[in-house]
């Protein structure tokens, strides 16, 4: 259970700081991969999240190794009109080659923003990325909205016992439901979901927030809840604040006229100023939303309704990143289903890696070849 001591809500801690509804909107900027692998940049990216009054600055902890398979098959070819133009034509693996942050920008990095007063935390991608992170001692931890199934990676962030804030977007709500409780019984104590809506356009997608989603969760698991948004502008998240997000989460860059692979959907620092500054004076006004842009039918048109999983064919296809289970070592017919022989990575052509527990020690049916996508039918007792 999240902590509710002397508190009408739950809420969790990091690094000292209590996040829940009787606290202030823990804001969160995303780097991404929008240092693009310059540390300077990633320098400047803090700074200018701390000048913004960001509360935290978000790395992603990653290898091409970690995510998925080096791959030429087509499930691992990007392909979608809807798609960021700099993605499309490469394989998975060459895309997260461009992306990810070097491990050894962390310990320097948690000391720019240690002076500046800003928490900064991470995602890891895998178990190797997780025990790394431990040793930077960092606060807490994230897991995106595409590794929100992956039992593995839950179970060894959840021994950590460290606070959690996890992205969910892309699934019913069975299987958020799923996630924290494999979280809580793998040891997790606070938790935090960040409902988002998984579009990645450059203009704000109001009509499509249904951030009464938000509120649902909240109500349904009993823990601290926010938005992450994956969009263009403020708008939605500054409305989400008003609703009752206790976290934002948005993607931030420096400028969006680089060649950023997270370019068209995050948000400057002048925009993130903007947004911040609304949300504070909406804390501090309670009964209005303050940005002149919105007003109470923006409000209502992002409320929505409840609706859990995909809202439109963009989402539809940025679904196919998430993580499945692969065959990563050519298996022979009888040959018994192993953590070193059966992974869970990106993208979701296989089974989802909720099964893992259904899946390891079964039997190969027939022989698989590595890069296969498991299948029921491919494996038996």
């Amino acid at each position: 259970m999240n902590k509710s001591t002397n508190s009408r809500h739950p809420f969790i801690e990091i690094a000292g700081k209590k996040i829940g509804l009787d606290y202030p909107c823990f804001i969160v900027a995303e780097i991404s991969a929008n240092h693009r692998q310059k540390f300077d940049e990633a320098v400047r990216l803090i700074q200018k999240a701390a000048e913004a009054g960001a509360d935290a600055v978000k790395l992603q902890t990653a290898t091409p190794n970690l995510l998925t398979i080096n791959s030429k098959k087509p499930p691992f070819i990007i392909r979608g009109k809807n798609l960021p133009k700099i993605w499309r034509g490469k394989n998975l693996y060459q895309l997260y080659e461009v992306a990810y942050t070097p491990w050894e920008w962390y310990p320097k990095l948690a000391k720019i923003a240690q002076s500046l007063r800003v928490i900064l935390f991470s995602t890891p991608f895998g178990n190797t990325a997780v025990d790394f992170l431990q040793e930077q001692n960092v606060p807490c931890y994230k897991i995106a909205s595409y590794e929100a199934l992956d039992v593995p990676l839950l179970r060894k962030v959840a021994a950590t016992g460290k606070p959690i804030i996890i992205s969910q977007g892309f699934y019913p709500f069975k299987d958020v439901e799923f996630s924290i409780r494999t979280l809580r019984e793998a040891g997790a104590n606070e938790i935090a979901v960040l409902y988002c809506v998984t579009e990645y356009t450059n203009k704000p997608r109001v009509k499509d927030s249904n951030l009464a989603t938000m509120k649902d969760i909240a109500q349904r698991l009993g823990v601290v809840v926010g938005f992450s948004d994956n969009n263009g502008g403020v708008e939605i998240p500054t409305i989400a604040a008003f609703l009752g997000a206790s976290i934002i989460e948005k993607h931030f860059i420096l400028s969006r006229e680089g060649e950023g692979l997270d370019a068209q959907f995050s948000i400057e620092p002048k925009e993130l100023s903007v947004m911040i500054k609304a949300i504070r004076k909406n804390e501090e006004t309670e009964d209005k939303v303050s940005l002149n842009t919105l007003s109470e039918e923006a409000v209502k048109k992002a409320l929505g309704k409840v609706k859990y999983g995909n809202s439109t064919r963009k989402a539809a296809e940025i679904k196919k990143f998430c993580r499945s289970l692969f065959v990563v070592k050519d298996l022979k017919k009888g040959k018994k289903l192993t953590s070193v022989s059966i992974r869970s990575i990106r993208p979701a052509a296989g089974l989802s890696p909720k099964f893992w527990d259904e899946v390891i020690g079964k039997k190969a049916k027939v022989d698989i070849e590595y890069g296969t996508p498991l299948s029921w039918d491919l494996i038996t007792k």
